[in-house]
């Protein structure tokens, strides 16, 4: 029996994925999370084969749920399901510990099939982001700059353009004002832009803060 937890801050995502799994008699579902938090505490209480998990959650986002586990060395397999469908979500998402990315836009029968590879120890990406993976393998001229970011980078980055300052995210993240700054710097350096307007307006081209912000749009401020 493969015990499975679902992690959605959408009640109605969590009762679809219920309704998806629910005639797979060799699924059970054990433990729903509603946010980032929540899934780190049952990861901690339940005995489970698998945690199918949205990036998007409030709390805790999906990668930042991803680097503390890795970090706790819990080895339950992670099952990205998201409504984002370009590839470099899928690669961060892989780089930062998961087991396999699957979009919400994804039938339900591809869906039991990747929990059950996640289950077995392999790994799945679905064929039409494999295909622009593969694309990107082969002309690496084609990947968005922040793709070249570090996780950490990339975290902070995102946080940067929501509005964060330098000292929230030093609060946020225990880390030192000077760390953090250094890491900005870095950023623009690798982005080539200048200010915190540019790299708000970079990231909602790309879509990026609402990944670490689901709920809330780009807010002002300054750094």
């Amino acid at each position: 029996m493969v015990r499975v937890m679902i992690a959605d801050d959408h009640p109605l995502i969590r009762e679809g994925l219920k309704e998806s799994l629910k005639p797979e008699t060799d699924l059970m579902i054990v433990a729903e999370a509603r946010d980032g938090k929540e899934v780190l505490d049952l990861a901690e209480q339940e005995q489970l084969d698998v945690i199918i998990m949205d990036l998007s959650m409030p709390v805790l986002n999906g990668f930042e749920v991803l680097g503390k586990l890795k970090s706790r060395q819990r080895k339950v397999p992670i099952l990205i399901l998201s409504f984002h469908a370009d590839s470099h979500y899928a690669i961060r998402s892989i780089r930062s510990g998961a087991s396999g990315y699957i979009t919400k836009e994804s039938p339900p029968e591809e869906l039991v099939y990747a929990v059950r590879k996640v289950a077995g120890g392999g790994k799945y990406i679905t064929p039409a982001l494999a295909d622009k993976i593969a694309v990107e393998i082969i002309d690496p001229e084609g990947r968005p700059p922040h793709d070249s970011l570090s996780n950490r980078e990339y975290q902070i980055m995102c946080m940067i353009a929501a509005g964060e300052s330098v000292k929230g995210i030093a609060e946020k993240l225990y880390l030192s004002f000077h760390t953090v700054n250094t890491y900005r710097n870095r950023i623009f350096e690798k982005l080539n832009i200048k200010t915190n307007i540019e790299l708000t307006h970079y990231a909602l081209k790309y879509h990026l803060i609402e990944i670490i912000y689901p709920s809330c749009p780009a807010k002002g401020g300054s750094v």
